[in-house]
């Protein structure tokens, strides 16, 4: 008998799906200019407000808490509704409150603009997770899952630039950016409803599923208590809590730990998310070659993921590195091995369940989230006792290498549909 059609629209074309994914990846490049403004301005920020290393990490921890609350939201909503208009109700959302960062007067203002922000941002993941599940075939979603992901560091790629050049001596130049950044990610809503077709991504209550059509799969609880769904929640907890510390106390790192000048901070810290992009889109190819040529899919991904790992691991070396060029060296590596795992673990959450994959990524994402809000608040805690933030990153640069064991160990070799 012929198996059933997996779930989902029918799949477009070539170019019109890879078309799609490029804007998937525009949208993540959007979520990050309007994530990064903030670390990009953080010295000028902690000054003029008087905050505290500790303080400035609660202020991420907010963010960090209020992505877990509206990733189990519209982790939900994505199963439920047109990902097509879903998508572009949360980046206005997000967008506007980036714009209002521009216009707080104290920390009070700034935690609650951060809050709704990071809130609305987690629409992003479900919703861009779905998309590429539905659009692409299981080899393809490793590399579609990078495009995906390396538009985060295009975005943050493009933030330290365009604050660059629109920070002056002035101390509250730093606004300005943020309502330049808010406002310009208004824009991508007319590219989405010109490219993106209503059948393209029709509402997932409107498209009947392999279970629904007498295939019985899983249930979600089941999913949610399975082995590889908690090995999952360990993963994501281990690679974003790094990448977080990477991403929000890098310039901080530079500029107060190494001496850097903001300038030379800001061109770095471009330099950097290159770097990051390369390795995630690298990531990405790199399992789908392996996975047609030379190693079944499962194991093709495992292999990418602990290379990306043990290249994260290479920061663990800074403490032994003053001012210079193997300091960055070592970042640049770090922050490629960093931002690799990500295209391969959202691979894994898609092998699970296309009914339930908005919830399954809104469920992981709340891990992804509370994790990291802690590990926010202890890093900043431990540079403010150590007046250095090496022992934190020590700490953190070995996560990524320890989250490949039990995807190793535990995760089942077979074939993902």
């Amino acid at each position: 008998m012929t198996p059933s059609p997996e779930p989902g629209p029918r799949r477009s074309g070539t170019s019109r799906k890879w078309t799609i994914c490029g804007l998937l990846l525009l949208a993540s490049a959007i979520n990050y200019m309007d994530r990064q403004t903030l670390a990009n301005a953080a010295v000028r920020i902690t000054r003029e407000f008087h905050l505290t290393q500790e303080r400035y990490g609660n202020i991420e921890a907010v963010f960090a808490y209020a992505f877990a609350a509206g990733s189990v939201v519209f982790g939900w909503l994505a199963d439920r509704y047109s990902v097509r208009w879903l998508y572009a109700g949360v980046l206005t959302m997000w967008s506007l409150a980036g714009l209002a960062t521009g216009f707080v007067h104290d920390e009070r203002e700034l935690l609650w603009c951060r809050m709704i922000l990071g809130f609305f941002e987690a629409g992003h993941w479900p919703c861009g997770i779905r998309t590429t599940r539905a659009l692409l075939d299981a080899r393809e979603r490793s590399l579609g899952n990078g495009v995906l992901q390396s538009g985060t560091s295009v975005g943050a790629i493009m933030a330290p630039l365009i604050m660059s050049g629109l920070l002056t001596a002035e101390p509250g130049t730093w606004r300005v950016a943020f309502r330049v950044v808010g406002a310009a990610g208004l824009l991508w809503l007319v590219l989405w409803f010109a490219l993106v077709r209503k059948e393209d991504l029709p509402a997932p209550r409107d498209t009947p599923s392999a279970e629904e059509e007498g295939n019985a799969g899983p249930g979600l609880w089941q999913i949610i208590f399975s082995r590889r769904m908690l090995v999952l929640f360990f993963v994501i907890a281990s690679i974003n809590t790094t990448w977080q510390i990477l991403r929000a106390w890098l310039p901080k790192i530079l500029q107060e730990g190494r001496g850097y000048s903001e300038a030379d901070t800001l061109h770095f810290t471009s330099l950097w998310y290159v770097a990051t992009d390369l390795g995630c889109l690298g990531a990405g190819a790199l399992a789908v070659w392996l996975g047609r040529r030379r190693l079944p899919v499962a194991t093709a991904r495992l292999v990418v993921f602990a290379g990306c790992g043990a290249l994260c691991a290479s920061c663990a070396l800074t403490p032994l590195l003053d001012k210079g060029w193997g300091l960055l060296l070592v970042l640049l590596l770090a922050g490629a091995g960093a931002l690799g795992v990500f295209p391969i673990y959202h691979a894994f959450t898609q092998d699970l369940s296309g009914r339930h994959q908005g919830k399954i990524t809104g469920l992981a994402g709340v891990v992804a989230w509370v994790v990291p809000a802690q590990a926010q608040k202890f890093f900043g805690a431990m540079a403010d006792r150590t007046h250095s933030f090496d022992r934190g990153l020590v700490l953190a640069a070995f996560l990524p290498l320890v989250a490949a064991l039990p995807l190793w160990w535990f995760w089942e070799k077979k074939a993902p549909k």
